[in-house]
């Protein structure tokens, strides 16, 4: 099964928000270990996240590195929107823009 997981929520809005990132990454964690393809792709608000992520004692940490190889990256033009292009690169996830939407940079593309 081919499974993709989009990580949208903002890390600024608290435990809710956490807990839905906690959740899609222990998808992917579940997936991969049933043999599934999957993609972990960080849009929109959630192109915060990766900066987060890679701070020590981060709750979610451990987590994300266990899942870490199935991240395609965040999409471009939503990290530009949130101000995340910065923390996105810092952590050496390629900036997305497959979809050449016009007025951005590019958006990680969905049908893929």
């Amino acid at each position: 099964m081919r499974i993709a997981i989009f990580i949208l929520s903002d890390p600024r809005a608290g435990d809710d928000a956490l807990g839905r990132l906690f959740n899609g990454l222990a998808l992917a964690a579940e997936a991969r270990a049933a043999g599934d393809e999957v993609a972990v792709t960080f849009a929109a608000a959630g192109t915060r996240w990766p900066e987060k992520l890679a701070e020590l004692g981060h709750p979610a940490r451990e987590l994300y590195e266990s899942v870490r190889d199935t991240v395609r990256g965040a999409s471009c033009g939503c990290a530009e929107v949130f101000g995340a292009v910065e923390g996105v690169e810092a952590c050496g996830l390629p900036l997305l823009k497959e979809n050449p939407l016009e007025g951005t940079a590019g958006l990680a593309g969905i049908r893929g």
